[in-house]
């Protein structure tokens, strides 16, 4: 478990400095000092390691514990920009999940999960009337996951993902308004955390 973990840390780093295309499996195994035996043991081929680091996206941030609703929900999305800036193995991940059309797939499952993972947030906040009633929480945490994911892209090829803070802070002040009633909106913050990676 050891060596496939190892071996799954280490493509994420070549994966995010060179792309699917540009990653090689010995590239890989030089990365991670592993045999070409070791490495076939446990991924038979790039395409199925690959697989495994996009499948793996959630398991490389590690959130804030915190009161489940809306601030938490924006919190969320901060802690992903600045993992995005630093966190080479999440960064791989969404890297491959956006270039997977050179694996040959068209799987939405990364993607699904983050939908998932925001439309609790969302069910929470409206429960507790900091989101109005009359939004579909699931269809806006659609709605989220895909400007999200526009706004990281824009951000890397911009700026390398520098101004992604000042990006995520200016899709909430432009949400917020669909989302809650004024009183609410005022209670809310839309910058990072002190002390968050962001």
């Amino acid at each position: 478990m050891r060596t496939r973990e190892a071996i799954l840390y280490g493509a994420a780093e070549v994966f995010d400095e060179c792309g699917y295309s540009g990653a090689s499996i010995s590239k890989i195994m030089k990365r991670v000092g592993v045999t070409q035996g070791g490495m076939y043991f446990h991924f038979k081929s790039k395409e199925l390691l690959a697989q495994a680091v996009i499948a793996s996206q959630q398991d490389f941030v590690r959130f804030p514990v915190g009161e489940d609703g809306l601030q938490r929900l924006i919190d969320m999305t901060f802690q992903l920009a600045g993992e995005l800036r630093s966190n080479v193995l999440f960064r791989a991940s969404v890297r491959l999940a956006v270039e997977q059309g050179e694996l040959g797939n068209r799987d939405d499952t990364a993607y699904q999960q983050w939908v998932e993972m925001f439309h609790r947030q969302l069910l929470a906040a409206q429960q507790a009337g900091e989101v109005r009633a009359d939004v579909d929480v699931r269809e806006f945490a659609t709605v989220l996951v895909g400007s999200y994911t526009g706004t990281q892209i824009f951000s890397n090829a911009a700026t390398h993902r520098k101004d992604l803070p000042q990006r995520v802070s200016a899709l909430w002040r432009y949400f917020l308004p669909a989302l809650t009633e004024p009183q609410m909106r005022q209670k809310l913050r839309v910058e990072p955390r002190e002390g968050t990676a962001a």
